[in-house]
């Protein structure tokens, strides 16, 4: 591996170790200049050197192109919404559907967990990069939202260490804070734009 390139994949490591620590631990190492400064040399050392090019660098969360022309991707697994229940009727039913399921005999336990309402997608990771992002769709298939997804800074382009499997999806919920939220559209106030309805929709939106 030549020196540049060593020092390409070095500060990719760098940048990649830092949204970890500022976005999911809350726990930055590096100040937004520091950052900023790195992110620059990064991006300059890619220009100067195209061979080098990787669709996952750091630098493309800045740099992507947002697209609005999405391809149709059938699911490996089918995608399932959440049923709703409005009564204490409608839950013992659904317990008692899950219970012929599984089995009589069988002990069932619960976790609940207060939900986030937001836009579904399918994340697929191949040796640790993410190579697709998917909205839920019809639950067989979705749009291929890739490239807009790489630009959410909480979602890894690339995992950091080694123990995962070479392929696995995880599914999720894109969200927006009720804070962000609030803040967008008090700038669409200030610039006389209608604000947005909820921000679920407006998170679903700013997906396309």
């Amino acid at each position: 591996m030549s020196d540049i390139k060593q020092e390409i994949e070095k500060l990719r490591q760098q940048l990649n170790r830092c949204n970890y620590e500022y976005y999911i631990l809350d726990s930055p190492t590096l100040s937004d200049y520091e950052f900023d400064i790195l992110l620059k040399k990064l991006q300059q050392l890619e220009e100067e050197n195209p061979q080098y090019f990787d669709a996952n660098s750091p630098s493309q969360r800045v740099g992507g192109t947002i697209t609005k022309n999405f391809p149709t991707v059938k699911h490996n697994y089918r995608m399932y919404s959440l049923d709703n229940a409005y009564s204490l009727v409608e839950l013992q039913k659904w317990e008692t559907r899950i219970q012929k399921i599984v089995g009589e005999e069988q002990k069932i336990e619960y976790f609940c967990e207060l939900k986030l309402d937001g836009a579904s997608i399918n994340l697929v990771y191949e040796k640790g990069v993410l190579t697709k992002a998917v909205t839920r769709g019809d639950g067989e298939q979705g749009d291929d939202i890739t490239t807009n997804v790489k630009t959410i800074p909480t979602i890894p382009l690339k995992l950091i260490g080694d123990k995962y499997p070479d392929f696995f999806e995880i599914r999720g919920e894109i969200v927006l804070p009720i804070e962000k939220f609030e803040k967008l559209n008090e700038e669409r106030i200030k610039n006389e734009l209608p604000p947005y309805m909820n921000p679920r929709n407006t998170a679903s939106g700013t997906l396309k």
